[in-house]
């Protein structure tokens, strides 16, 4: 902590010494844009205590993505990872992971309850119904709650627009991927209404047995009651199919082959969310709203990561699993904001209440592993499928999650040019369980109060610092914990076990960081520098059959930096720089206390997964020569990292570029990407488990992507 608070000692005094060489500031746009997410209502950057960036609607239409994390991983800090057809893990202060240590968000409202976390929640966006994104970086639990560890992802949907607007757009690439999207909108006397939908098919693609189709519609209304009073109604439906290629051995990795190891696997989805809210403004500025919500998803799987094969027993057998995880909920979420005259202070006071019943079931599937004959060691080339065994039930629950939460925080200027923000949330999770596997049922609860608080302090118009600390918490994905331990229940012979012990995650945040714009205006910096603790972080130890066994135990600490800078020279060129240099490290973190398991205490190893750094810069080009074209050279930069938990073999990491180009006719846009534009080979994920000659799994990356799209755009502006 000391050199942390020197360097923001030391950034002060820079700060203050820019500003004396200017003659002329003004706000700049980085304190003057205006964010949602970190306090929940609409506030100044230089009144906010986190670090939060934005992704505007310049750089979402800009990015013309094909899946969401192409436009996500812009965000210093942030490195979201792709694991095919909009798949994905992330990375957040955080190594890459699936764990539950995100909250994503729709308008604010978090896309799965407490409890029912998904790490592919994000491929129910529609891409083409953004007007930005948001991501708060770091424990937003105070606020939001449970899983808001790592950060929260808020991504905004599109307004209806005051005239007529229609837009449309036609986008495919060499690989097979098509896409249809359109939307449009209009305010009729007191009612605005926008519709975007989106389909996207790929076939025949780089990788082989990963076809995929997805369709997604968003349909919102509004209802001006008064000028003061509204009424929204908001709702999603989307369908996705996929095939899971899942990953490659060294063999296909290297020689670009890209040939799964099964086409069976799948994944499929069905997803319908809708809201209404009420909104009203009252004379003294303040707010209240109250929002009714319906969530009903249906996730069905034959998932590559359930498939069981060991190269010591048996190879020329394994075993997968279908599956399929079904919830329903309802829920009401109320706030109020104030302001109050006395220190210009403001109290944001909330409540939650949600009921989100959920059934869950799991059967085996006998496969056949066929061999590769020319591999020095045993290395699967592809399973067939023996028989499909409903009969030999694997996980089977029924569960009514009711979940609770008030909330509150509240913002004063003590003196000029400081803002303090205190907030505290309570959670309650309970948990109502039937387990048809070893015929148990009864209540689990998870509870707890989470707190945070923060400092502003803007010495300049140009210039501005703050500080905070906050509070994270995380109860186990219900999932995890009637998933049966590796080894116990099916036809092994020993009765079942399952994780009822698992304990909620904690986490403990210190931050300080700040912005600085120089040249006029021409310059913006921003960093943060950040220490968290973890306790009982939810660990998942990849064993020798490639089963996943979950431990709750020990701390962990991450540690790091987070910088970003923009810099316009002119109005023909910007230049974007962002990234993050990380620590992640398990501290007396016990895992086994047998001597034949492989790994026993992970004390002072750095955690899997975790690149120390990472970034995504970006220059553009807008020249004057000809108007209303753009292009774009990016550079992604992931640094290596451990493959294992006990740290024995690295993965190099990997810089990739991309390219993009768009050219504005009258009411159309012809636009290019490339992606991969030096055709690198590299993997999104590289991973191993911990025994001795381990063989290494490869999520492969696409290899050089050509994307071509139209796109147009009516206004009929009065």
């Amino acid at each position: 902590m000391k050199h942390i608070l020197l360097a923001f000692l030391m950034m002060s005094q820079f700060a203050v010494a820019q500003h004396k060489k200017q003659v002329d500031t003004t706000s700049t746009q980085e304190l003057a844009e205006v964010f949602i997410t970190a306090n929940r209502t609409a506030t100044l950057r230089k009144e906010t205590p986190v670090a939060i960036s934005k992704l505007n609607a310049k750089t979402i239409n800009e990015t013309k993505a094909t899946a969401v994390y192409e436009v996500v991983n812009k965000t210093p800090g942030v490195l979201m990872v792709n694991l095919g057809n909009e798949q994905h893990m992330m990375a957040i202060r955080q190594p890459m992971t699936t764990n539950a240590y995100y909250l994503y968000l729709e308008d604010g409202l978090p896309i799965r309850p407490m409890g029912i976390f998904n790490h592919n929640a994000l491929l129910e966006i529609n891409q083409f119904n953004l007007q930005s994104i948001e991501v708060v970086k770091g424990p937003v639990s105070s606020l939001y709650g449970p899983e808001a560890v790592g950060g929260a992802v808020n991504f905004i949907s599109l307004k209806p627009s005051l005239n007529p607007e229609f837009k449309f757009g036609i986008q495919a690439d060499n690989f097979g991927f098509r896409r249809i999207q359109a939307a449009g909108g209009a305010t009729i006397g007191k009612i605005g209404f926008l519709i975007a939908g989106i389909s996207s098919l790929q076939t025949h693609s780089w990788m082989k047995n990963s076809d995929y189709n997805k369709d997604n519609l968003n349909a919102r209304i509004d209802y001006n009651i008064t000028p003061s009073t509204r009424l929204i109604s908001n709702t999603m439906y989307g369908k996705y199919y996929s095939q899971m290629s899942g990953t490659v051995n060294e063999d296909s990795f290297y020689n670009r082959t890209y040939n799964s190891t099964s086409d069976f696997t799948y994944r499929k989805s069905d997803a319908l969310r809708t809201r209404l809210t009420l909104e009203h403004d009252w004379k003294d500025n303040s707010a209240s709203f109250l929002t009714a919500y319906f969530r009903d998803n249906k996730l069905g799987q034959n998932p590559t990561y359930r498939i069981k094969w060991s190269a010591t027993s048996n190879p020329t057998t394994a075993t997968g699993e279908i599956n399929s995880n079904n919830f329903k909920s309802y829920g009401l979420l109320g706030q109020h904001t104030q302001k109050i005259d006395l220190l210009n202070a403001k109290l944001v006071a909330g409540a939650l209440y949600d009921y989100s019943p959920v059934t869950y079931w799991a059967y085996r599937v006998d496969l056949k592993a066929i061999l590769n004959s020319e591999a020095t060691t045993p290395t699967v080339d592809h399973y067939e499928i023996l028989a499909e065994r409903p009969d030999i039930r694997i996980t089977d629950y029924t569960a009514d999650i009711y979940n609770k939460a008030a909330y509150a925080q509240f913002n004063f200027n003590p003196i000029d040019q400081v803002v303090v923000t205190l907030g505290g949330r309570y959670d309650n999770m309970k948990v109502a369980y039937n387990n048809a596997i070893d015929l148990s049922s009864g209540t689990k609860i998870y509870d707890k109060a989470t707190f945070k608080a923060g400092m502003n302090y803007n010495p300049l118009e140009t210039a501005g610092f703050y500080g905070n600390y906050s509070q994270g918490f995380a109860p186990p994905g219900i999932t995890s914990i009637f998933t049966p331990k590796s080894g116990t229940g099916g036809t092994t012979g020993v009765a079942a076990e399952f994780y009822y012990n698992l304990k909620p995650a904690t986490f403990e945040n210190y931050e300080v960081g700040g912005w600085l714009n120089l040249l006029e205006n021409k310059l913006n910096l921003n960093y943060a520098f950040y220490y968290m603790e973890g306790k009982n972080e939810l660990l998942s130890v990849k064993l020798e059959d490639n089963t996943t066994d979950y431990r709750s135990a020990g701390e962990t600490r991450h540690k790091g930096v987070e910088f970003g800078a923009n810099y316009t020279p002119s109005k023909q060129f910007n230049i974007r720089l962002g990234g993050t240099y990380a620590q992640h490290t398990f501290i007396d973190f016990l895992v086994s206390n047998k001597p034949s398991d492989p790994v026993q205490n992970l004390n002072g190893k750095e955690m899997p997964a975790a690149p120390r750094w990472s970034g995504n810069s970006e220059i553009s080009y807008y020249p004057n020569w000809l108007p209303k074209f753009r292009a774009a050279i990016e550079w992604q930069h992931v640094g290596s990292y451990y493959q294992n938990q006990i740290n024995t073999v690295k993965y190099a990491g990997y810089d990739l570029f991309n390219a993009r180009v768009g050219y504005q006719w009258k009411a159309f846009e012809f636009y290019g990407n490339i992606m991969n534009l030096t055709d690198k080979l590299y993997a999104y994920n590289v991973s191993r488990t911990n025994t001795s000659g381990a063989a290494p799994t490869y999520t492969a990356a696409a290899p050089r992507t050509f994307v071509f799209g139209i796109q147009y755009h009516f206004s009929l502006k009065k």
